[in-house]
């Protein structure tokens, strides 16, 4: 099934569960009943189909990363030597090996990888720029952008609620 035709089959009822699985992840199948109004066992019905129809991917904690010791964020601009198909997936095989990447992407432009990596300290980027991005295969440049100040973060935005209620 398509994304959009998964997207179609949901009803607001779905939208409002999603809403407050966002929010909170650990909620009762009773205590989300009680706020959008059903009962425990049709929210446990629809949550397990939205699992099964990958409407929900995963559930898990959200690190304070900050309060581990990562303050600092970079945002890394990575272009590559050719666009090939097998230079595209060696970068690929390799670049999720990195233990300090928080997120990388395949994006249009005159980039072609975006990477965001949450460090410690300056001396840390400097570790991982020479122990983990520098060694990558097919790297043309690297163009590191750091953090000054996190004006917004989400998971989920609101947009995606707000669309179908």
């Amino acid at each position: 099934m398509s994304r959009e035709s998964v997207a179609d089959t949901l009803d607001p009822v779905d939208y409002r569960i999603l809403q407050e699985l966002g929010a909170d992840g650990r909620i009762s199948d009773v205590s989300l009943g009680e706020r959008i109004n059903l009962s425990s066992t049709a929210v446990a019905r629809r949550r397990r189909i939205l699992e099964e129809k990958g409407v929900i991917k995963s559930y898990g904690a959200v690190l304070d990363l900050e309060a581990l010791g990562f303050s600092g964020v970079v945002m890394v601009a990575l272009e590559l030597t050719s666009q090939a198909e097998n230079v595209l997936v060696e970068f690929e095989r390799e670049v999720v090996k990195c233990p300090s990447l928080t997120y990388c992407g395949f994006v249009s432009g005159e980039t072609d990888f975006l990477i965001v990596i949450h460090v410690s300290s300056l001396n840390d980027y400097d570790k991982i720029y020479r122990r983990e991005l520098s060694i990558l295969p097919h790297v043309a440049r690297i163009r590191s952008s750091f953090v000054l100040r996190e004006v917004a973060r989400r998971v989920n935005p609101p947009a995606v609620f707000e669309a179908r209620r």
